[in-house]
């Protein structure tokens, strides 16, 4: 899936200050995942679900070193069709050990008691990977149910030499994003700042975590859900309303329209996660070079939030006879500086582990004039907000699509599409049974 892929963009060697800490073999695993309690015992075979390329390279290395713990690796398709034959293998009770688990799919998982927590084996490694990444990994306090494998921080992707053009400087808050969309439709009305997409949820998320939203949350053994808080009617509206006035325009992402404006320069910003050099480099090719990244403009000046589009973690199967083995091989294939370098050069992802994010050296090619790219990557990565999600996203992202793409035919407030998910929401949760503080 596109939100988990850099493609040739990531296809980048670490730095010497990460391979500098490789050993010519997979290092241990910490030692709290290999105590006594917990070591594997004998040989064991573990199979990995998992759609990232070139997994099998990168298995094949743990698998030389480990002849004790041997994994195969079973290719997937990936995205919800990947998540449902998940749980339907784990309620046939022949899941695999270990599954490659977007951020967002987690909760559903755990509600099914599909995976295992393995917190007291993961307790050494929660320091390899910021409190927001971490964070979408633990439901609440009671648990860890995934290592983080890759991520994808938001930044505001833009046309340099448009910018230059138009006059405008790159906009530090949202208020000046505003301005600059009214300047830019001024001096040519031809032209976008940007678009809402109301086909992508997961973009609008990233925009309410970076706000400070909190959809979901965890009271005892309640669930609460708060879509429709403040942070996210204030983003829902702030769009809304530049749409309203006409200086945004309201194409979707990822269709002919959207590549088009993008390749002829009708679009001058994209605010994306790391992953977009790779969706640029193929859509928009007459661009390369030409574009910039900066940090994402911010409600409040001064400020350095964002939110995460994308994503996925290492999770082990509940009923998986290997926990020990398979959170072992997790913990090696997110931690340690050899994994990460084959992630990073054969799965060409970006890595979710703070020092591997800062090691990252050249530039994407499409990004050759800024070297500094994966140096502003990894600084937007710390101040990155995620969320817990939810056991029922797809209900909340299906209400998305209907009530934005409804409110944008209509005319209506976007703030009413973001209440009708919680109401979506809500409804969802009662119907299959689960508890739902007041």
């Amino acid at each position: 899936m596109r939100a988990h892929r850099l493609g040739a963009a990531l296809a980048v060697a670490l730095t010497a200050t990460l391979a500098s800490c490789a050993s010519g073999e997979p290092a241990e695993a910490p030692e709290a995942a290999q105590s006594p309690a917990t070591a594997a015992q004998g040989p064991v075979k573990l199979t990995y679900w998992t759609w990232a390329p070139n997994m099998d390279k990168i298995v094949e290395v743990w698998n030389k070193a480990n002849p004790d713990i041997q994994v195969t690796v079973s290719k997937q398709a990936g995205g919800d069709d990947a998540a449902a034959k998940f749980l339907t293998a784990a309620k046939a009770g022949n899941p695999p050990d270990l599954v490659q688990a977007e951020y967002q799919h987690l909760p559903s998982f755990i509600a099914a008691d599909a995976v295992a927590d393995i917190k007291a084996e993961t307790a050494a490694i929660k320091g390899e990977f910021t409190d927001g990444l971490w964070g979408l990994v633990t439901l609440g306090t009671e648990g860890v149910y995934g290592i983080p494998q890759d991520s994808g921080p938001m930044m505001l992707f833009y046309r340099k030499d448009l910018f230059d053009k138009y006059g405008i400087d790159v906009p530090k808050t949202w208020q000046e994003y505003a301005e600059a969309a009214r300047t830019v439709r001024k001096k040519d009305s031809k032209v976008y700042l940007g678009t809402f997409s109301s086909n992508d949820p997961g973009a609008f998320t990233g925009l309410a975590q970076q706000a400070g939203a909190q959809w979901w949350s965890i009271s005892g053994e309640s669930w609460k859900v708060n879509i429709a808080d403040e942070a996210t009617v204030k983003v829902a509206d702030y769009w809304g309303g530049l749409v309203k006035e006409g200086v945004i325009d309201d194409m979707p992402y990822f269709t002919p329209e959207w590549n088009k404006a993008l390749n002829d320069g009708k679009l001058l910003t994209w605010p994306s996660a790391v992953w977009a050099p790779g969706v640029l480099s193929s859509n928009a090719p007459k661009g390369k070079g030409k574009w910039a990244v900066a940090p994402l403009p911010q409600w409040n000046a001064g400020e350095s939030y964002s939110g995460f589009w994308g994503g996925s973690s290492t999770a082990v199967a509940a009923k998986s006879p290997h926990k020990a083995a398979a959170t072992r091989f997790a913990t090696w294939l997110n931690t340690d500086p050899q994994a990460i370098d084959l992630l990073v050069k054969e799965a060409a992802i970006y890595p979710a582990a703070t020092k591997a994010q800062s090691a990252l050296g050249e530039a994407p090619e499409y990004f050759s004039g800024q070297a500094d790219f994966w140096q502003q990557a990894a600084e937007v990565s710390k101040g990155a907000r995620g969320f817990t999600f939810g056991p029922n996203v797809g209900v909340a992202y299906n209400a998305f699509r209907d009530g934005f793409g409804k409110a944008l035919q209509n005319g209506t407030p976007f703030s009413d599409a973001v209440r009708g998910m919680q109401e979506a929401t809500v409804a969802d949760m009662r119907k299959a049974g689960f508890q739902l503080a007041s």
